[in-house]
């Protein structure tokens, strides 16, 4: 009796760019008929192995094959052709096009006269989504669609092209809870179809519920692979850093000083209402919420991104000019925003460029700056920090999601804060970068900082903040100081409903 050949096999290959190796020994085996996730920490070289599957990068040694036969995609097209196709977090689709025309784009039906068979596209389209049990609208624009309507017309998009490998990288992160139980339900249909998936994901509760089978890889290289009933948490995680993590939430006692940030009465039509806060030397502040309860909007109004109607921001005691960025970092503002990739980094530059580009007046000379001058004042905040890069040139759309994350830390701390506002600062990084930055505001906090911080995970706002401030429609519902913040509190301020002010 012959075994049949994995969908997938890859063993110990290895990727550079340069004097960066990004996968030293990269190998997995996906059976058909299963979901096996691929875990680790950021910069571990999860992405590095995927896109050599998806033809982005062609490896530099080891042995990929597809269904038993050895393979070597020099193109995406190549790829695809061959029955493999990548699930990206945020799909591209062409906007102006419809749900079906994104769906067939080059390779429409033709009916007589070599013109397009629109109504064999249409009623192609609604029998994937019959399959696949989702009701989307085929003929509607694909611009305004949810990313999680995006990816489900991806999917239908391998599936129409019969593709037996499907990779979801990261698919969750922008997605609300149903609408993951949604993609789980099409990922546990297609695994019964006898497809191969591989699930990228740093929520070990989805890696739990959803795969059969998990790979771990750790600074480019290989770990184990275990069966899900075989393992649990405390063991991939020792897997995927390799050492103790230590507490995730290293919370020290900070000596409480005099108010930084005063905000009251702040007020934007159909935003936020009212909203009144203050943060002092030494205390971290949590602000929560559910998502739509207006903490990102409150922070950038603060910091002078947005206008607000009515209310004041004052730095210790003095009034800060409302929708001026410039204003608010001169009086000792810093804010690192949600999207770091979007609005923290310039992407495409360096990260000595990055992390200077906030104190350029201070550190230019008869109004020049050079490059030596750029890694001078970069190197002591990427030292401190541990970002790991081999070089200060090294652009930041090469870095992990976590180096990133501490290259904009790393820029605003450059300018001297006295209040440092940061919006989801764990978002899409690994357990163990987690535990590093949870311990980098602490110890910012014990030297004096104010520290504003927004975050969607309940656990991080429990472990790492002095006080809580709770939103819900844009409405203080609750403060509550750290002994108080019990989960139940804080979920209760979150779904209190506030009536509007008479």
């Amino acid at each position: 009796m012959t075994t049949a050949a994995p969908v997938l096999e890859l063993r110990d290959v290895s990727k550079s760019f340069g004097p960066v190796v990004a996968l030293r020994s990269g190998s997995i085996r996906v059976e058909a008929g299963s979901i096996h996730a691929l875990i680790g920490e950021n910069g571990a070289g999860k992405s590095t192995l995927v896109k050599v599957v998806a033809g982005v990068h062609r490896r530099d040694g080891g042995t990929f094959e597809l269904g038993g036969e050895a393979v070597d995609f020099s193109s995406t097209a190549e790829s695809k052709h061959a029955g493999v196709a990548v699930i990206y977090q945020e799909p591209t689709l062409f906007p102006d096009l419809s749900v079906t025309e994104n769906i067939f784009m080059g390779r429409q039906p033709l009916a007589r006269g070599r013109r397009i068979d629109r109504q064999a596209m249409y009623a192609e389209a609604e029998r994937l989504f019959d399959r696949l049990g989702v009701r989307i609208d085929p003929r509607r624009p694909a611009a305004g669609l949810s990313i999680a309507d995006q990816q489900i017309i991806e999917i239908a998009k391998a599936i129409s092209l019969d593709a037996r490998l499907l990779v979801m990288d990261e698919p969750t992160a922008a997605l609300s809870g149903v609408e993951v139980e949604r993609l789980f339900a099409v990922a546990r249909s297609l695994r019964d179809e006898g497809r191969a998936l591989v699930f990228i994901s740093h929520r070990f509760d989805e890696v739990f519920a959803l795969a059969d089978t998990v790979t771990v890889m750790r600074d480019g290289d290989y770990v184990d692979t275990l069966r899900i009933e075989d393992t649990d948490v405390d063991q991939l995680v020792a897997l995927m850093v390799g050492r103790e993590v230590g507490e995730l939430f290293p919370k020290t006692a900070a000596t409480i000083g005099e108010t930084v940030l005063e905000v009251r009465g702040l007020s934007r039509a159909g935003v936020f209402h009212d909203v009144d806060l203050e943060v002092r030397a030494g205390e971290i502040v949590g602000l929560a919420g559910l998502v739509g309860a207006g903490r990102s909007e409150v922070a950038r109004a603060v910091f002078g991104v947005d206008a607000y109607d009515a209310g004041s921001v004052t730095m210790s005691g003095k009034r800060v000019r409302a929708k001026d960025p410039r204003a608010a970092i001169r009086a000792g503002m810093a804010f690192i925003p949600e999207d770091r990739r979007k609005q923290g980094l310039v992407i495409d530059s360096s990260v000595a460029r990055n992390v200077a580009g906030a104190i350029r007046r201070g550190i230019a000379k008869a109004g020049l700056i050079t490059s030596a001058m750029e890694n001078r004042a970069t190197a002591p905040w990427a030292s401190r920090l541990e970002v790991k890069t081999s070089a200060l040139d090294m652009h930041a759309t090469t870095m992990s999601g976590g180096n990133q994350q501490k290259v904009v830390i790393a820029k605003w701390l450059a300018t001297g804060p006295r209040l440092l506002i940061i919006d989801e600062p764990t978002r899409g990084i690994d357990i163990g970068t987690k535990a590093e930055v949870h311990r980098l505001l602490s110890e910012l906090a014990g030297q004096g900082l104010a520290i504003l911080m927004i975050s969607s995970e309940l656990p991080e706002v429990l472990g790492m903040a002095d006080r809580v401030v709770v939103l819900c429609e844009g409405r203080v519902t609750a403060e509550l100081d750290r002994a108080d913040a019990t989960p139940e509190a804080v979920m209760h301020a979150a779904t209190h409903h506030p009536e509007p002010a008479a």
